[in-house]
Order: structure tokens, then sequence, then C-alpha cells
């Protein structure tokens, strides 16, 4: 049985065998997983990464069970453990997509489903479908990944999306990574060090102009509020990195803006229309992406993408 837990379990092959599909699937509609039954077990609210998932499995003819908010679960609040919670689930659907706040939440819950289970984000740990459809935005937009200098900028701390593209950018060559936040903010040095074993250049600055001059790939993060100890600790980050209108034209030609969104005010609005604006396309990329691996997940054609 396979299951999606983290990026490290991509190769080069499987990415391209991966992207290659999620281009065909563009504009894409069939009845390839009809019968089959996705169940979005989310202990943490979401609005993209749920909708992205459920219309990626209607588009295959699949259907779908919701449960947003399952923390607040008439078996959470009673006490029921989360593995009890997916053998109880795994009787129900073929495929679990799980956010939790717990990092290792996912591997916990694959190491006793007997259904595949995809993580849709645990805590702090890791985020892999969020990193691919950024992965494949960057190789979309830019026609290949090699060589690029993808500047990641805001909390990379807690930031779990930018932990696992960091992890996916380390397959490949030539890459060059400026690590833009406040020092309390930092990557973490599990990340820096598989970077050093990976040959992944990097530098690391608190300044932000230069990184945009610089980059071919901005990849802006929020501060988020919920991985934050304190309100007061989250007020003194929010705000520290805010993309202009004048930045975004500092940068060099055919250079691209990528975020996980949702913004909650550090890009500003007047760069929507910048030519190098194109975090509401990659939306677009999320969900072919997550068809891709569905159908990876699902269906016997594909099955040899995800080991």
């Amino acid at each position: 049985m396979q299951h999606l837990i983290e990026t490290q379990q991509f190769e080069r092959d499987s990415l391209r065998k991966l992207f290659d599909l999620a281009t065909r699937m563009e504009d894409h509609r069939d009845d390839s997983l009809h019968g089959k039954i996705l169940a979005a077990l989310f202990y943490e609210p979401s609005t993209r990464t749920r909708l992205s998932f459920e219309s990626a499995m209607l588009r295959l003819g699949g259907q779908v069970l919701t449960m947003e908010n399952g923390g607040e679960s008439s078996s959470q609040t009673k006490g029921e453990t989360l593995e009890d919670s997916i053998r109880v689930i795994g009787q129900y659907a073929d495929v679990i997509a799980m956010r939790h706040p717990e990092a290792g939440a996912s591997e916990r819950a694959a190491a006793i489903s007997e259904i595949p289970i995809i993580n849709a984000g645990d805590g702090a740990g890791q985020h892999p479908t969020q990193a691919l459809l950024d992965l494949y935005t960057i190789e979309r937009e830019l026609g290949a990944v090699d060589g690029a200098h993808v500047a990641i900028i805001g909390d990379l701390r807690y930031g779990r999306a930018a932990r696992s593209l960091a992890y996916l950018l380390g397959k490949y060559d030539n890459i060059h990574l400026t690590l833009v936040s406040s020092s309390e903010l930092k990557m973490g040095d599990d990340i820096k060090e598989y970077l050093d074993e990976h040959h992944v250049t990097y530098t690391e600055t608190a300044e932000l102009a230069g990184a945009m001059h610089e980059a071919d790939v901005i990849y802006q993060t929020r501060i988020q509020k919920e991985r934050f100890p304190t309100q007061e600790e989250y007020e003194r980050f929010r705000g520290g990195y805010v993309i202009t209108r004048d930045l975004a034209d500092s940068m060099k030609d055919k250079a691209i803006i990528i975020h996980p969104l949702p913004r909650v005010g550090e890009i500003m609005p007047e760069v929507d229309d910048s030519p190098h604006a194109v975090y509401f396309k990659q939306v677009g990329y999320g969900l072919i992406v997550r068809m891709a691996l569905l159908a990876s997940l699902m269906d016997p054609r594909y099955e040899d993408i995800i080991r």
C-alpha cells in the first residue's frame, strides 16, 4: 500500500512522470476513479487544499466525504486517538487526505492505515502536495528547474511549505537558494544540512530588496499566526516582508512570484497584475498536480510514480 507522507519519497524520474501526467490532466475530466471515495480529514481549517483535493477527485469521477475542523468533531472531543479514527474512516473511504496540527501525524496514520494516506499538511512538519505544485509551477513558468535561483521569504522556521520545497529542490542541479527571514525565523539546521548534503548552495539574509533583484523565483510566505505560541510574538514579525509593486518591477525579466496562499498583507494587491505574479495561476497548477497524485495512488496504470 502506497502513501504520500513526505517529499523525500520522490526522485527525479518519478517527479518527471508525475508532472507529465499532471500536464495531461489540464482541462481534463474522466471516470477513471469512478466508485472510489476520498475522505478529506482536516483537523485544521483549510480552503484551497481541501477544495483542491475534492475538485481533483470529482474531476476523475470519484466521490468525497469531508470533515473540516476535525479537532472539534465528536470523536475528538470524546478522546478518540488518531489511530482509531483512521481505522474507522478507512472503512468508509478508499483514500484519506489528512491535515493535522501535529508534525508527524500523517506518518502515524500511514503506519496503521489499510488505505492510502496523503499528507495535506502536518503542523510545522511537511506539506508535500504544496511543494509538488510549487515545483511544477516553477518548471511550467521557467521551462526548467535546474539552475534556478530561488528566494524563499518569510517564516522559514515554522513554514512547512518552505521546508518541503527545499527538500524537492535538493534533487535538482545547480540550485541556489536565498533564505530571507529575521534571525528568529531562520530555516532549521536540519534543512540546511540536507541542502549541504545535496550540493545546494544557499545564502541567508534579512534583506528583501537584493533577493528581489537577483532571483528567478520569489517564494513569498505568510507569517503563520497559528504556529506562534503567543499573539505578541506573532505581532512582532507580521508585516516584516512585504512585496510592493516597486519591488516587483525591480525583478529580472521572466522571474516569477509564487505564494502558497492565503496572503495576509505580504503581497500588495497592486502586484497582482504584474507579469511576474503567477500565484493565482499556481492554484490551477495545484489542481492538476493533485489529480495526478490521486491517479498515481489509485489507478494501477500509474502505480510506479509514488514508491
